[in-house]
């Protein structure tokens, strides 16, 4: 019988946990549950045996890995694997797959949500701006990016993106006007919404050069990863332009000089929140289980991310 250990230090909603035990029971798996561990060295002992791991964020290293000598695949429930030692698993021959899509939109109307925070001044009492009529840019037009844009749609915003392996005429069939740069996506919208993964072409890439660029009024809103800022060409924006925003599901690493220096035009979540709502939660989880009796039964790899 496989064994499939769920580990989370944040644990599944329990209607999730629920649902994959019915996936588990239904395939003749054992479920095994670790959840809330204070350290490391419990998921160490928990893995071994296993053959299959489904965890959130948590970090799954070069230890864990080969403590787990039975693992045949990871799942991480969510977009993001960067928690994930990818190479560590390759060298273990364990395939690493992630669920793409199930929180998508949660954390499209974070983002939207956000936009209208910021634009309204944070509810401050003050006079703010609406979305309606603003350009909004999609940076990095994935998952997220589509159903940022369809809710934007409903702001009546007008809605861009660069996707150099997309055709001008796949992006206009979608709803969205094309541009030829990063730059120039940049240089025309008010608002950016950033979705991009955290892998090494895209570390440190939206610096001062980008975000000085925006037009008056420039906001971005980043649900991606904080690796993903040049925070010392972001601190200098926020110096060079009193106009400029910025809005970020995680905490950067420059947020005491922020809150010393710039109070009313930024905003950070208390943690990474994108995917925290119950529908993602949920659907994260059965998608993890299903990917993994998909693959130990029919050797199905269709979402592996260590190829």
């Amino acid at each position: 019988m496989s064994k499939i250990l769920v580990a989370t230090q944040k644990p599944f909603a329990p209607l999730a946990v629920e649902k994959i035990r019915e996936i588990c029971d239904k395939a003749s798996f054992e479920l095994v549950l670790l959840e809330k561990y204070p350290d490391k060295s419990d998921l160490i002992r928990a893995v071994a045996g296993a053959q299959a791991l489904i965890i959130r964020s948590d970090k799954v290293d070069r230890d864990v890995l080969e403590a787990g000598t039975d693992l045949k695949i990871v799942v991480r429930a969510g977009a993001g694997y960067d928690n994930v030692d990818l190479k560590a698993a390759t060298d273990n021959g364990i395939v690493v797959m992630n669920t793409p899509g199930q929180n998508s939109n949660a954390v499209a109307e974070l983002a939207m949500g956000m936009m209208v925070y910021s634009a309204r001044n944070m509810f401050n009492g003050s006079s703010g701006t609406e979305l309606f009529g603003k350009k909004l840019g999609i940076h990095g037009y994935g998952n997220v990016g589509k159903h940022v844009t369809r809710i934007a749609k409903g702001f009546d915003m007008e809605v861009f993106t660069f996707h150099p392996r997309k055709s001008d005429d796949e992006i206009i069939k979608d709803g969205l006007i094309p541009l030829g740069s990063i730059k120039e996506l940049y240089e025309t919208c008010q608002y950016i919404s950033l979705n991009i993964p955290a892998r090494e072409e895209n570390l440190k890439l939206v610096g001062y050069n980008l975000l000085s660029s925006m037009p008056e009024g420039g906001t971005l809103v980043n649900t991606a990863r904080k690796e993903v800022i040049d925070e010392e060409g972001l601190m200098m924006a926020m110096e060079k332009r009193n106009d400029f925003r910025y809005l970020s599901d995680i905490e950067p690493e420059c947020k005491p000089d922020m809150t010393e220096k710039y109070a009313g035009r930024y905003f950070f979540t208390p943690k990474k929140m994108g995917a925290q709502t119950a529908e993602a939660n949920i659907n994260a989880g059965i998608a993890a289980a299903n990917q993994i009796v998909g693959f130990i039964n029919n050797g199905d790899a269709t979402f592996q991310v260590n190829k």
